[in-house]
């Protein structure tokens, strides 16, 4: 194929494919970005729901009293923050601590 062996063509392959996934992550590597800051939450509610799922209608898995403070991840969806594998809160009812990196 063109002059060139199948075996160099999957390296290029490989290593193209590799480049592409290092430029969309910012010039970092994979995973990186969880050791870029840290996200830290405090209940603002006198007893928070953590649920399964990002919403209301999730079973109930844990609460937390008011000024509990625990990690958190970045991310958000339909108002609420996730903090674990299937651990949700509330956006409405916690706030970022001033230490945290997170938005």
């Amino acid at each position: 194929m063109l002059g060139v062996p199948v075996r160099g063509m999957i390296v290029i392959g490989v290593l193209g494919v590799a480049g592409v996934m290092y430029a969309v992550n910012g010039g970092k590597p994979m995973g990186s970005d969880r050791s870029d800051g840290i996200c830290k939450i405090t209940v603002t509610a006198d007893i928070l729901n953590v649920r399964s799922g990002p919403g209301d209608m999730q079973p109930i898995v844990a609460t937390m009293p008011r000024d509990a403070v625990t990690e958190a991840e970045d991310r958000v969806e339909n108002g609420y923050r996730m903090l674990g594998d299937r651990r949700w809160v509330s956006t409405q009812f916690v706030a970022l601590t001033s230490d945290s990196t997170c938005r």
